[in-house]
């Protein structure tokens, strides 16, 4: 644990910044992390813990967050170590909000693995953050009126109310070239629309190898059946944003399906696996980003606790013939994810892999590892 330094904690909170919404809201707090101005669609999360990987997590590309928990940086920020390829402690080699806003923000951290405080860790990447707001009130406002655009600004220097859904944020969330990860089997081709790093975790923690391709990779190979690579089936990720936006990725999962290719998705993918399929999806009012959310198994009376963080779902009344639910949440009975009625096509919209969040679900890798190995 580092040394609390009084001063230290001052400087990083001197300055004050003011967050302002589209429907005129406007609160001021004292400033830390990155003393800049940005804009972007302002969402809530209500897990208690687990900042450094929702932080990193891709699917909040474009986003300010608000994290209704009221102290927040109170275990700091560990270090950058990587396993297997990736980075050990958070979900992305970068910080991917473009805000945060926070009821009392703890300077003074304290864990045996942190090296820096939320507030450097930060200012390191550029982000700005906002202490002192009444979150609970803030996301109270978000629930009854929906999700809305925000910014936070810094005195004397403005930015216009940005809707990140409008742009491309998948196309900024992956990666540009193939990255291979272990050499097990058997071989999943991972198609990365904002691909958290705990999924490559539990693939291989099963003993299978991943080929991780860009969001538009042509998996399919215009013929090739592995679009270059020797690979088991296709894994379609998380990612951020409207999964309308995705074109290429859904044309070529289009093709996947009529070539009857193994294929497992996790929120995103599920909206893509969907809109593939000849489903919709729309926009909720405000969205699920939470560690908490039950969802029901159809046809069971089986509920799971699930890490969630989306705001777009399917249209289960959408669904085309030979296609059915297979979770709904229990909250709002929302679409968790879809399967087919006899191909091996399975998708869900919650996070089974969690982090930060319950691993209630991460049977899901077993089943479709399983299906691999077993070639059913």
């Amino acid at each position: 644990m580092r040394r609390f330094d009084p001063a230290a904690a001052m400087t990083e909170q001197t300055k004050t910044i003011r967050l302002e919404l589209e429907d005129g809201t406007v609160a001021e707090g004292p400033s830390f992390g990155a003393a800049r101005s940005v804009s972007g669609e302002v969402v809530f999360n209500t897990g208690m813990v687990g900042y450094p990987e929702s932080l990193t997590d891709p699917s909040y590309r474009g986003q300010i967050l608000v994290l209704t928990y009221p102290l927040v940086g109170n275990y700091g920020v560990p270090p950058t170590e990587r396993e297997r390829g990736v980075l050990k402690h958070f979900e992305s080699e970068r910080i991917q909000i473009a805000g945060l806003v926070v009821s009392e923000y703890c300077e003074r951290y304290s864990h045996w693995n942190a090296v820096k405080s939320l507030g450097e860790w930060l200012a390191a990447h550029g982000v700005p953050a906002i202490q002192g707001i009444d979150t609970r009130a803030l996301t109270k406002r978000i629930r009854q009126q929906g999700t809305m655009l925000g910014r936070l600004v810094c005195e004397g220097e403005d930015v216009p109310f940005e809707d990140p859904n409008a742009r491309n944020l998948v196309s900024e969330a992956s990666v540009r070239e193939p990255v291979v990860y272990g050499s097990g089997t058997p071989r999943v081709m991972a198609v990365d629309c904002g691909m958290k790093n705990n999924i490559v975790r539990c693939f291989l923690d099963r003993g299978a190898s991943v080929i991780r391709v860009p969001w538009d990779f042509d998996f399919n190979g215009g013929g090739d059946d592995r679009g270059g690579y020797d690979c088991d089936g296709l894994f379609v990720s998380n990612g951020p944003g409207d999964p309308k936006m995705c074109a290429a990725t859904i044309a070529h999962l289009r093709e996947a399906l009529a070539r009857k290719r193994k294929i497992f998705g996790i929120c995103l993918g599920n909206q893509l696996l969907a809109l593939a399929a000849g489903a919709d999806t729309y926009k909720l009012k405000y969205g699920h980003r939470s560690h908490n959310q039950p969802c029901l198994e159809t046809g069971t009376k089986r509920c799971r606790i699930t890490s969630q963080n989306h705001g777009y779902a399917v249209d289960t009344a959408s669904l085309p013939e030979g296609w059915e639910p297979w979770f709904e949440n229990a909250n709002d009975g929302t679409n968790e994810g879809l399967r087919h009625e006899r191909l091996p096509f399975m998708s869900v919209q919650f996070h089974p892999e969690g982090c930060g969040g319950p691993a209630d679900t991460e049977y899901l890798f077993d089943l479709f590892v399983e299906s691999l190995k077993n070639g059913k």
